[in-house]
C-alpha cells in the first residue's frame, strides 16, 4: 500500500503563477539581501580594470598591469571554491565578515605599493590576499534564492535575474572604475572598490534571516561532498573558463585600443556597451519559457559566442568594435544563465554554493589568464592582438562542451522520503 502526499501550490506560492521578474521580486524577504548584495558585487567588476589602470599608470606597461591583475584572478580562482565549501559548512556570515575585512585591507595595501613604485614582486605579494579574499556574494545570493524557490518554476527566472544583476555590475563597475582612475586619480578605483566591499559585504552579512541553514553535524559527510566530484560541474568549469577569457581579453584590449586612439576614457564606454548587450540578452533569456533542453541551449549559445568573439581582432574602428562587443555580450548571458541553471539539477543542495563558486572561480581564472596573455600580445604585437585571446578561449571551450555534453544531463534522484515497516511501501512526495 502506498501513500502519496501531494501539496497544492497556494495562492501566494511562487509556483502558482507564471514565472516572471515581477513575481520573483515579490518573494518575501528578497529585497533584504538583493540590495546589499548588489552593492557588494560592484567590487568584483571594478577590481581587474582598477588594477590594470593603476599599475599601467605607475609602470607604463600593459604586460606588468595584466600580470598583477592575473595574480589577483588566479588567487581568487584557487580560493573561491574553498570559500564556498566553508560557506556551505559554517554559514555565509561566518565566512563573509572576516573575508571583506581582509579584502579591504589587502586592496589598500596593493594601492599603496603601486603608488610607491614598489617592485613587481611586491605587487604580486599583495595581489594574492586581495584575490583570495574577494567576497563570493553572487554564489551566496544564488544559494539564498535556492532556499526560497526550491522546486518552483521561478528557479530559472532567478538564475536569469542573477545573471542580469551580474552584468549590470559589469556595466556600472568598469565605467565607475575608469571614470575614477582617469578623472580623479589612478588609485581612486581600488580605494572605492575596497570601500564598497567593506560596506556592502557587512550589510549583506547582517541579513541573517535569509541565509541558508547550516546542515547538522551528523549529515556533514553527505551534505558537504565536493561539488567538483560531479562530472557535469567539471564540464561547466571548462565553459566558464572560456567566458572568463572574453572578459579578461576585452578589458585589456579595449583599454589598449582606447589609449592608442588618444581617448582613454572611451574604454569604459566600450566595455559598458559590451556589458549592456550581456544584460539585455539576460533579461530576455529569463523572460522566455524555454522548451529546449538546457544542455542543447548551452551548446548552441556557446557556438554563437565563439563565432562573434572570433571577429573582434579584425575590428579597427570604434563603431565596428562597439557593434561586435554588443553582439559578444548578447551571447554571454544565455551561456551563463544556462550553466547556473544546470547546477540546480546536477548538484545536491548542500554543495551548491561551492559549485557556484567553482564556476565563478573559473571565470576569474579565465579572466586572469586572458589579462596576462592579452597584455603581452598588446605590448609585443599589433594593436588589437589581445582580441585573439577571447577567440581562442571560446573555441576551445566550445569543443569541450560539444565533446562532453552528455555529462551535463542530471541523473534522476530518488524522491522517497520515508520507508515503512512490513507491508508498507515507500512514500513518494509529489
Amino acid at each position: 500500500m502506498a501513500s502519496t502526499v501531494t501539496t497544492e501550490p497556494s495562492k501566494d506560492s511562487p509556483a502558482s503563477s507564471r514565472p516572471g521578474y515581477g513575481r520573483l521580486l515579490r518573494t518575501r524577504g528578497a529585497w533584504t539581501f538583493l540590495l546589499p548584495g548588489f552593492a557588494a558585487r560592484q567590487p568584483f567588476a571594478m577590481l581587474t580594470i582598477s588594477i590594470v589602470l593603476l599599475v599601467q599608470h605607475t609602470t607604463g606597461s600593459y604586460g606588468a598591469a595584466g600580470a598583477a591583475a592575473a595574480v589577483t584572478g588566479v588567487s581568487m580562482a584557487l580560493f573561491a571554491p574553498y570559500s564556498g565549501r566553508l560557506t556551505d559548512r559554517y554559514g555565509q556570515r561566518a565566512v563573509l565578515v572576516p573575508g571583506v575585512l581582509l579584502h579591504a585591507l589587502s586592496g589598500l595595501t596593493l594601492t599603496a605599493l603601486a603608488l610607491a613604485h614598489a617592485p613587481l614582486w611586491a605587487l604580486f605579494a599583495a595581489a594574492v590576499p586581495t584575490g583570495a579574499s574577494v567576497p563570493q556574494v553572487g554564489p551566496m545570493v544564488r544559494a539564498r534564492w535556492g532556499v526560497k524557490l526550491q522546486g518552483t518554476p521561478l528557479m530559472t527566472t532567478a538564475a536569469a535575474f542573477e545573471s542580469v544583476t551580474d552584468e549590470l555590475t559589469f556595466v556600472f563597475g568598469p565605467l565607475l572604475a575608469t571614470a575614477l582612475c582617469t578623472a580623479v586619480t589612478p588609485a581612486a578605483g581600488l580605494v572605492t572598490e575596497a570601500a564598497l566591499t567593506l560596506l556592502g559585504g557587512l550589510l549583506f552579512a547582517a541579513q541573517k534571516g535569509t541565509q541558508p541553514a547550516v546542515a547538522a553535524a551528523g549529515h556533514t559527510r553527505v551534505e558537504h561532498a565536493s561539488a567538483l566530484r560531479v562530472p557535469g560541474v567539471r564540464v561547466l568549469i571548462a565553459g566558464f573558463l572560456g567566458i572568463g577569457t572574453v572578459f579578461g581579453g576585452m578589458q585589456v584590449s579595449l583599454a589598449a585600443f582606447s589609449e592608442s586612439i588618444g581617448e582613454p576614457g572611451l574604454n569604459g564606454v566600450l566595455y559598458g556597451v559590451f556589458a549592456a548587450g550581456n544584460m539585455l540578452s539576460g533579461i530576455v533569456c529569463g523572460a522566455v519559457a524555454w522548451k529546449v533542453a538546457p544542455q542543447r541551449r548551452l551548446v548552441v549559445g556557446y557556438g554563437a559566442l565563439a563565432l562573434t568573439a572570433s571577429g573582434l581582432w579584425a575590428a579597427h574602428s570604434v563603431l565596428v568594435l562597439a557593434g561586435l562587443g554588443l553582439l559578444v555580450g548578447m551571447c554571454i548571458a544565455p551561456a551563463l544563465i544556462t550553466g547556473y541553471t544546470l547546477v540546480e539539477g546536477l548538484v545536491p543542495a548542500g554543495a551548491r554554493t561551492e559549485a557556484f563558486t567553482w564556476l565563478t572561480g573559473a571565470v576569474a581564472l579565465g579572466q586572469a589568464s586572458a589579462v596576462t596573455i592579452a597584455g603581452q600580445l598588446e605590448d609585443r604585437f599589433w594593436g588589437g592582438a589581445g582580441f585573439l585571446v577571447p577567440m581562442a578561449g571560446t573555441v576551445l571551450a566550445l569543443a569541450t562542451l560539444v565533446a562532453l555534453r552528455s555529462r551535463l544531463v542530471a541523473r534522476p534522484r530518488s524522491r522517497t522520503v520515508a520507508r515503512g515497516v512490513g507491508h508498507r511501501m515507500p512514500m513518494p512526495v509529489d
